[in-house]
């Protein structure tokens, strides 16, 4: 059983898929908890920061791994600009404190997956410098790694598909490449009974991939709401529905505007060339590729080894599997 101690974010933990023994409300001195819940028996901690009472003080944080086993607590982070500063998270790890999120969603996974130091070593600062591999962009926090390629796969359409597009592209992508997939701030990839793939938290991904460097490919379902800093590039999935694109452009009239120079993905897509051509027209855009509807029970799709060869992934080539030729005409049999 856990315990929630809470402030700012009371609404959001109530609702955590979590069993709850006991929840306290407030700001709390440090020394308020230690007489608590010294001698109360709990699981973990869901500690919401703001309710520690001068929490923006890296000290007050320092009292609470003194006095508390800060290996049990999972740590509500709050928005604030010194909570989320490079310095202040690298103290946390410095305490011991590996279990910290921006998400409420991610709590629920925290709970049953503890951090590791490998998890958020990416976060920790030694000697002034980060232990990170990779180049920072100016641009936009993201960064490149050589020899990786970290591919988004981002709906812009609500539920588009890029839960099971990931999941093709992996299982694809692995016949040729070293391939990771990972999902953001969700748990549907285990719908699929593939243990191989992963699910993190928006604000554990930079750590995920830093510590998964050596493959050759990280796929990433974004979902609707996961960030792009952490991907080298990034797929736009639309689904063309009729009322799917009209809520879409009700939603935000300068989507398209948007996305100019994005890569655009047509997925669970009916539209013929024709149509294409008359989608690009009206939504002044340019589709990158087109997926039909397909089976995700099918080993081997033909239309996704063709979109990765247009993704550049050259040990893709016209040949198949089992090494027959997949010709326009293949009349010849072996």
């Amino acid at each position: 059983m856990n315990v929630i101690v809470s402030n700012k974010y009371q609404s959001l933990l109530a609702n955590l898929n979590v069993d709850i023994i006991k929840s306290i409300n407030g700001e709390f001195e440090v020394e308020d908890l230690v007489n608590q819940f010294t001698n109360f028996y709990y699981n973990k901690m869901i500690l919401d920061i703001t309710a520690l009472r001068n929490y923006q003080d890296i000290t007050t944080i320092q009292n609470l791994s003194v006095s508390m086993d800060v290996s049990n607590i999972i740590i509500l982070l709050d928005d604030s600009e010194v909570v989320n500063s490079p310095k202040y998270l690298s103290s946390l790890i410095s305490m011991g404190i590996y279990n910290f999120t921006r998400n409420v969603d991610a709590i629920n996974f925290l709970v049953n997956n503890p951090n590791t130091y490998k998890d958020v070593a990416q976060y920790h600062l030694l000697n002034n410098s980060t232990t990170t591999i990779e180049n920072e962009e100016d641009t936009g926090g993201g960064f490149e790694k050589l020899n990786l390629r970290v591919i988004g796969v981002k709906n812009v359409t609500d539920h588009a598909g890029s839960t099971t597009l990931t999941y093709l592209l992996k299982k694809e992508l692995a016949k040729k490449y070293n391939v990771l997939a990972v999902e953001v701030d969700e748990h549907d990839f285990i719908y699929f009974n593939d243990k191989t793939l992963k699910t993190t938290s928006s604000l554990d991904l930079p750590a995920f991939i830093a510590t998964n460097s050596d493959v050759e490919v990280i796929l990433v379902d974004l979902n609707e709401r996961g960030s792009i800093a952490s991907c080298t590039e990034v797929i736009y999935l639309i689904e063309p529905g009729l009322i799917k694109l009209n809520k879409l452009i009700r939603k935000d009239k300068r989507t398209f505007e948007k996305l100019h120079d994005k890569k655009i993905i047509l997925n669970r897509s009916i539209l013929n060339d024709r149509d294409i051509k008359d989608f690009e027209y009206e939504s002044r855009s340019k589709v990158f590729f087109n997926i039909p509807n397909l089976d995700d029970k099918l080993d081997n799709q033909k239309i996704i080894g063709e979109f990765l060869i247009k993704l550049g992934f050259s040990r893709f080539d016209n040949n198949s599997e089992d090494g027959k030729s997949n010709k326009l005409f293949n009349i010849f049999k072996s």
